[in-house]
């Protein structure tokens, strides 16, 4: 009966690997037939309509200038005047059927504004902000950067730092288990495994219970890693689901490309999760993929947790879920701690653009900085405004580090990476290769005294494509945590030098430099 079961369950696994496989493969084909039509209608057109092509060639010129004053990324709208100009047709078409600098806002998403906060809430944000500002200007300036974008500045709130994934797993699990309201879950990758068993574990015990539990993934980060069946069992359990930007929706165009990124745990208002741990066996070191993996997560106990809660909320009924209750009834039942310093969680997304709040608030971190600046990514693809921000820190006396992979997983992206690393060596910054594997946390620590911790890389696809989400804390103790973590971080790393930078194959050199002028895409 067991056999019969388990080969049950392994005929699903193999029903979904194939039904995503053909979802990612029709995508793929769309794609480039879209791009075959294109290059052949330029040829014909050239071949034989002259006048008419001379004429789409000056319109591309127009399209292309147009681009030009659009407000934005400079290096995305770079990337298509390059295209308009070189192959004016094609591009055209292209820039049409993909929507250029604003596909986001094609995406079948409903506008809809977060829950409403109680004046009273926005009053003591506001006087947060003036008792930060005057503690310390360069945090105050943050927070009310943040406030002016409805991201409310919290005391009353503690935070936990974790830089390993199993014991931020032992932890979201034994709260999962003393849930009494409610259970919010918001992830990019939910995989089947021995983490996921335990998780589902729980959340189908308080299921039964009667907790409210609501899931929110994504599509694309979960077509090959959660089963048909891990899904129907999950429903069956009375849990809701809703899923972010179904792959098979979008097969004519490139929405694939807008993904739902974020990392967010809600437990009854009270306790709240963020960072770059995804639900899924390698974050833990169950398995070997690049090496060891290292990432981290910060939780938020108090009020400051109800900040991801209405962010939560704000996503659910984006992608057209409905809640039982009214906004109020998922706020904690109890008042939050009496910790130190204060808490600011924010969101950001594509629906923004061009005014993101997540790059900006990188920005005004790195400028913020007077002692030191130490950064992890796995990702680094930027604006020439953060790579020159850095370096004008860096020139100022800042110690600015920047810990990467030194086992990447994706090789182009790091091949992109290196192309900004001259640079930034070039004015002193110090650049750290993990050893043992690949970093995946994300975080920004500011003279031992603000720190931000989240689902964002520092490139392209994270600031202008993805849903990403972090948590602000100024001068709270779990800053200091964050400091030894990195700290041990970087004594188990390589220095990467200049010399190692200049001693790159010239091959190398070339395709990096190609990979850069589609980095906006990769």
């Amino acid at each position: 009966m067991r056999q019969a079961r388990d080969r049950q369950t392994r005929d699903q696994r193999i029903e979904r690997r194939i039904s995503a496989a053909s979802s990612i493969a029709m995508c793929v084909l769309t794609v480039l037939a879209q791009i075959v039509v294109t290059l052949l209608l330029t040829r014909l057109l050239r071949q034989y309509a002259n006048i008419a092509y001379a004429a789409l060639e000056l319109l591309g010129i127009v399209m292309a200038i147009n681009v030009f004053l659009r407000s934005g990324s400079p290096s995305y709208k770079l990337s298509w005047m390059c295209l308009l100009l070189v192959l004016p047709v094609s591009g055209m078409l292209l820039f049409l059927l993909w929507g250029g600098t604003h596909q986001a806002k094609t995406l079948s998403l409903k506008r809809v504004p977060p829950p409403a906060e109680r004046e009273s809430a926005r009053r003591e944000s506001e006087s947060n902000v003036a008792r930060l500002t005057k503690q310390d200007a360069a945090m105050g300036r943050v927070a009310a950067y943040l406030q002016k974008r409805d991201f409310l500045l919290y005391k009353n709130t503690s935070a936990k730092y974790f830089g390993d994934g199993m014991a931020f797993f032992d932890d979201l699990i034994n709260h999962i288990q003393k849930a009494e309201t409610y259970v919010f879950l918001e992830y990019f990758i939910i995989a089947e495994g021995k983490i996921w068993d335990r998780i589902f574990a729980a959340l189908k015990e308080r299921a039964a219970a009667g907790v409210e539990i609501h899931i929110i993934f994504d599509d694309f980060g979960n077509l090959t890693r959660f089963s048909d069946s891990a899904l129907q069992a999950l429903q069956d359990a009375g849990i809701e689901v809703q899923v972010f930007n179904p792959v098979h929706r979008y097969v004519n165009r490139i929405y694939f490309n807008y993904r739902d990124h974020r990392k967010v745990a809600v437990i009854d208002g009270y306790w709240a999760y963020t960072g770059g741990i995804n639900l899924a066996d390698e974050y833990a070191n169950l398995f070997e993929r690049f090496g060891r993996w290292k990432d981290s997560t910060v939780r938020i106990e108090g009020d400051g947790a109800w900040g991801l809660a209405a962010q939560f909320i704000q996503m659910w009924e984006m992608i057209g879920g409905t809640l039982p209750n009214e906004d109020d009834y998922y706020r904690a039942r109890i008042a939050g701690p009496a910790g130190e310093g204060f808490c600011q969680a924010f969101i950001d997304g594509p629906l923004n653009n061009p005014d993101n709040p997540m790059e900006d608030t990188f920005l005004q971190l790195i400028s913020a900085s007077t002692r030191f600046l130490y950064i992890t990514t796995p990702y680094y693809a930027v604006e020439e405004a953060m790579q020159l921000a850095l370096c004008i820190a860096a020139d100022s006396g800042v110690d600015v580090r920047l810990m990467v992979p030194a086992i990447p997983d994706k090789r182009y992206a790091y091949m992109v990476a290196e192309t900004y690393w001259g640079e930034l060596l070039s004015h002193g910054v110090k650049i750290y290769k993990y050893a043992p594997g690949f970093i995946h946390a994300k975080s920004i620590l500011v003279d031992r005294k603000m720190a931000l911790v989240g689902s964002t890389n520092m490139d392209y696809r994270s600031f202008q494509l993805h849903f990403e989400c972090a948590a602000m804390m100024y001068d709270m103790p779990a800053v200091e945590e964050l400091l030894e973590d990195m700290d041990g971080i970087m004594a188990e790393s390589t220095p990467y030098t200049m010399e190692e930078w200049k001693k790159r194959p010239w091959y190398r050199r070339v395709v990096s430099s190609i990979l850069k002028l589609g980095a906006i895409w990769l």
